[in-house]
C-alpha cells in the first residue's frame, strides 16, 4: 500500500458494518440535545449512505465541487431542518430520502459527471429531506441549537469520510457506489 491510497476492499467493507435497518425518522429513538442530534445521521443507512455518498460524488467530480457539493448539502440541510421546526412539511419526505440514496449511489457507480451548479442543485435539493427529517426530531423542550449543530458536524464527518473514501480507487468507489444504490432501491421498496 502506498501512501495516499487504500486498499480497494476498504470502502465498500466499511459500508458493510453499518448494515441494518433504517431508523432516522420521528418516533424511532429518543432524542436529547448535541449527542442525539450527532448520532442521528448514524442511525439509519439512509441519512448515512447519502452523506458518505455526497462526499464520494464530490470527490469524483473533483475541482471546486470537492468543497461546494458537500457546503450545499450542509446548507439546504439546515434549511431543511428550519421548515420542519416552523412547521412547514415536505411532501413524500421518506420517497425523498430514499430516491438521495439510489440516485446519488448510481452517479458515483456511473462515475457521471455535472457541472457544478447542477451538482450543487442536485446535492441541496436532497439535502432539504434530510434536513426536514432532522428538523423533525429536534428536541422540543430544549434549545434546537445543540441538537442541529451535532447533526451538522456528523453531516460534515460522513461527508470527510466519503471525500477520503474516493482513495480507496476507482473500481471499489464504482462497487460502492453500486451498493449504496442498492441500498436505496430497497429503502424505495421498503416504504
Amino acid at each position: 500500500m502506498t501512501p495516499h491510497t487504500l486498499p480497494r476492499w476498504i470502502v465498500p467493507a466499511g459500508l458493510l458494518l453499518f448494515a441494518g435497518t433504517a431508523s432516522a425518522h420521528p418516533g424511532d429513538h429518543a432524542v436529547t440535545g448535541f449527542a442525539s442530534g450527532l448520532a442521528h445521521p448514524f442511525m439509519g443507512l439512509d441519512h448515512l449512505f447519502a452523506m458518505f455518498a455526497i462526499g464520494l460524488w464530490a470527490a469524483q467530480q473533483g475541482g471546486r465541487a470537492l468543497w461546494a457539493v458537500p457546503a450545499a448539502f450542509v446548507g439546504a440541510m439546515l434549511a431543511g431542518g428550519g421548515l420542519a421546526g416552523s412547521g412547514i412539511a415536505l411532501p413524500q419526505l421518506e420517497i425523498g430520502i430514499a430516491a438521495s440514496v439510489l440516485v446519488l449511489g448510481l452517479l458515483i457507480a456511473t462515475r457521471r459527471q455535472w457541472t457544478l451548479t447542477a451538482g450543487m442543485a442536485l446535492a441541496a435539493g436532497f439535502a432539504l429531506f434530510h434536513g426536514h427529517a432532522h428538523g423533525l426530531e429536534m428536541p422540543l423542550a430544549a434549545s434546537p441549537m445543540p441538537y442541529a449543530l451535532g447533526f451538522v458536524l456528523a453531516t460534515v464527518i460522513l461527508h470527510g469520510a466519503g471525500i477520503l473514501g474516493h482513495l480507496a480507487g476507482r473500481r471499489a468507489v464504482e462497487l460502492a457506489g453500486a451498493g449504496i444504490a442498492a441500498t436505496g432501491l430497497a429503502l424505495i421498496f421498503a416504504l
